[in-house]
């Protein structure tokens, strides 16, 4: 097996995704839930783990502050993986598997949204043991509030495509191209959702 790297078939798998997305009804299902949240003013509650955590900080920012549009009401939107001293302190002293359950436990309802990102979708082991179990418990949380879960992943969907709402899960399934053309393609799904909600919510008559 040849694990060499080649920008050509990097961004040849770059392109699949983008014709396979542009295709799939599922970015319009992604819209609908999250159009719905805005309007029921409730919150959308981000996660992830690496370079899945700075897509899940990015979507929450973007959601706070490029979404706006003069005269609505923005998103309450909050990254889970953010507070630092609270992060750190939850993994220390309950543990890494909590983090996201444990922070949300105190304020998610029915009328929110959980959005992870992850590139296995929870599935994997490491040597740590299985990979992103604290995102599994937090949707494992979600589904006991009856909350919507939206996920990004990739390979096979993982945990999150079984548990989710809805799952995009970007069409690449091997090494050395899966971890970073995931995660890159990720940022791509959340820009093309960004600038869709600000255009759903300019045309919206109602604040």
């Amino acid at each position: 097996m040849n694990n060499s790297f080649s920008l050509k078939t990097y961004f040849n798998e770059i392109t699949r995704s983008s014709r396979y997305f542009s295709q799939s009804p599922d970015l319009s299902r992604v819209l609908k839930i999250l159009f719905n949240i805005w309007k029921e003013n409730g919150t959308v509650f981000t996660m992830g783990c690496g370079g899945s955590a700075s897509t899940a900080t990015h979507f929450a920012a973007d959601l706070a502050k490029t979404i706006m549009v003069d005269g609505k009401r923005g998103f309450k939107a909050i990254s889970l993986v953010d507070n630092i001293p609270l992060v750190s302190a939850w993994t220390n002293d309950r543990g890494w598997g909590t983090v996201f359950a444990g922070q949300l436990d105190p304020w998610l309802t029915k009328n929110d949204v959980l959005v992870g990102f992850s590139v296995h979708g929870g599935s994997g082991l490491g040597e740590a043991g299985p990979w992103s179990q604290n995102l599994v418990q937090a949707m494992k949380l979600a589904k006991e509030r009856k909350a919507k879960i939206i996920s990004f992943s990739g390979f096979d969907g993982g945990a999150m495509k079984k548990m989710s709402d809805v799952c995009l899960v970007v069409p690449i399934n091997s090494e050395p191209y899966g971890t970073p053309g995931v995660e890159a393609f990720h940022v791509v799904l959340h820009h093309g959702i960004i600038y869709s909600l600000k255009n759903m919510i300019k045309q919206f008559h109602g604040k």
